[in-house]
């Protein structure tokens, strides 16, 4: 039997993760990882797990990627806001999802490979930006969906202001080390906390409305 192509190792363990999304599925099998890691550690993207990038930052490992973007329920027409692009594999993933993607990172060398990365692979629809997460990009808003890839034990005010009313958003809440993944869903009243998707372990969230610089 022959062994199965890099992607199809992801895949299969995102549907192992409990992802049954075959819109989501086909965005993994089709975003290659290797271009979004670096070199050193591309003989590694084809297995689940987070790879280091520098600055003390990992990699989101794919199959709970793809369990936090499955939270926003994405249709294809959403206006999305990912906070913290790491190198870019997960904003490539929401691009293939979703209208289009507003992605900020607080780590200006880490935005800059992520760029690259992103304009080799011909992501299109992808505004990048870099500085505070946590403080979202209010000139882009409203947003109906957002995605926050570093914990803090609050959603940031900030980002619920930019949620449009019925959006949703999936947040690790935590001090980093152990959180909650969870997702929201913005009502007239505030915000609507749903499910826990998962347990996992995040670096913390750097910014005003974070951890601070």
């Amino acid at each position: 039997m022959s062994k199965p192509r890099p992607s199809e190792d992801l895949v299969r363990a995102v549907r192992a993760a409990g992802v049954s999304d075959e819109r989501l599925l086909q965005a993994v099998r089709m975003t290659p990882r290797a271009p979004f890691v670096p070199a050193a550690h591309a003989p590694s993207a084809h297995q689940d797990v987070p790879l280091p990038i520098g600055r003390g930052q990992v990699t989101t490992q794919p199959s709970l990627s793809a369990m936090m973007i499955d939270g926003l329920d994405l249709h294809g027409r959403e206006h999305v806001l990912e906070v913290g692009t790491g190198l870019g594999f997960q904003t490539a993933l929401l691009a293939r999802l979703a209208a289009d993607v507003v992605s900020i990172e607080w780590w200006p060398d880490i935005a800059q490979q992520a760029r690259r990365n992103l304009d080799r692979q011909n992501v299109p629809h992808v505004e990048l930006r870099v500085g505070d997460g946590s403080a979202g990009v209010p000139d882009r808003a409203p947003y109906d969906a957002i995605l926050v890839s570093a914990a803090f034990p609050d959603v940031p005010p900030p980002l619920v202001e930019q949620l449009r009313i019925g959006g949703r958003l999936v947040q690790p809440l935590g001090t980093g080390g152990r959180e909650e993944v969870v997702s929201f869903r913005r009502t007239a009243c505030g915000l609507e906390r749903g499910r826990v998707l998962t347990l996992a372990r995040f670096v913390r969230l750097h910014g005003r409305y974070g951890y601070g610089s």
